[in-house]
């Protein structure tokens, strides 16, 4: 990409696509294209052709998804799957189109199945039964980076797929039950600290592994892959750390400054056991995130303490 090249960052709004944006802002592209949902609604294949059609954008990030933890995804399947798959080939349609250069997924690695050998490598996807839980998501996201995939292969573009672990950070969401696991621990402790509870209930046995990176390192390694990668192949991204989630509600406590209890309701599904990505792809290109998990977990409460609506979704 040059600095003045036309690049529409899908999902401004949201925590991947804002971080983009800072980070294409930082690097000094002067030409970055967004909409608003009540101005393009992604969901509306003539009015994502209208876009296409009228801006001709160069290069495109598509980070705009409708997301969620456990709860969300399993309260409403069909819409996860209906209003990933929509809007995924919406705009990758209407890209290839008018001859967008080059476009970039963002999926999750949520692609992977449920048992996949560890650390999980890119060659692991469609090897065998996903995570229940988050199944329809998930094969939304598999859809959209096969037709990129699909597209390459049958019109030479040039579309590339990148699977983030698990993310945080600024401009998250910290709904109390539709937000990914990190943000609703920070929301969850802050409250109970303010409330002056005795103890806080967590899902689960506190027992699965997890990765986290947090969403600014992974706009820089956005911006790198769409400068530096092209090919079929999917690209993780992860910090190719783990953490036990007993362990990360014990941290994010200590973060938040709360000093009650830990209660585990084992009830509530745990998810997948163990998810860390095999992140040899980004080693061999040079890339390796920079921000370490509890400065990381400071600056997301920073951000859930300085923005009070974000707090209230």
């Amino acid at each position: 990409m040059k600095k003045h090249s036309k690049i529409y960052v899908a999902g401004h709004q949201g925590m991947v696509g804002s971080a983009i944006i800072r980070e294409l802002q930082r690097q000094g592209y002067t030409n970055i294209i967004t909409r608003t949902h009540k101005e393009l609604d992604l969901l509306r294949q003539a009015q994502v052709e209208d876009f296409f059609t009228e801006e001709k954008p160069e290069y495109v990030f598509l980070a705009a998804a409708k997301v969620g933890g456990i709860a969300a995804n399993q309260e409403a399947l069909a819409d996860f799957m209906y209003c990933n798959l929509t809007l995924e080939m919406n705009v990758i349609c209407s890209a290839w189109k008018n001859g967008c250069r080059k476009l970039e997924f963002l999926g999750s690695s949520c692609i992977y199945p449920r048992m996949a050998p560890q650390p999980i490598k890119e060659s692991s996807l469609l090897s065998g039964e996903l995570e229940q839980t988050n199944e329809a998501y998930a094969l939304a996201k598999i859809s959209g980076l096969k037709y990129c995939e699909y597209l390459n292969r049958q019109y030479g573009t040039d579309y590339i797929s990148v699977m983030p672990t698990n993310l945080y950070g600024p401009n998250d969401n910290y709904h109390p039950t539709h937000s990914h696991v990190l943000p609703a621990l920070i929301r969850r402790f802050h409250e109970a600290k303010e409330e002056g509870a005795p103890y806080v209930v967590c899902w689960g046995d506190g027992s699965p592994l997890r990765e986290f990176l947090y969403v600014d390192d992974l706009a820089e390694l956005c911006v790198f892959l769409m400068n530096h990668y092209s090919g079929n192949e999917t690209v993780n991204a992860g910090t190719g750390e783990e953490i036990s989630i007993r362990e990360l509600t014990e941290l994010v406590a200590k973060v938040v400054g709360y000093q009650g209890g830990i209660r585990w309701d084992v009830s509530k599904p745990n998810g997948t056991p163990r998810k860390l990505l095999d992140i040899s792809r980004t080693q061999q290109m040079g890339w390796k995130y920079k921000t370490p998990l509890e400065e990381g977990i400071r600056l997301s409460y920073k951000d859930f303490l300085e923005n009070p609506v974000r707090a209230e979704r």
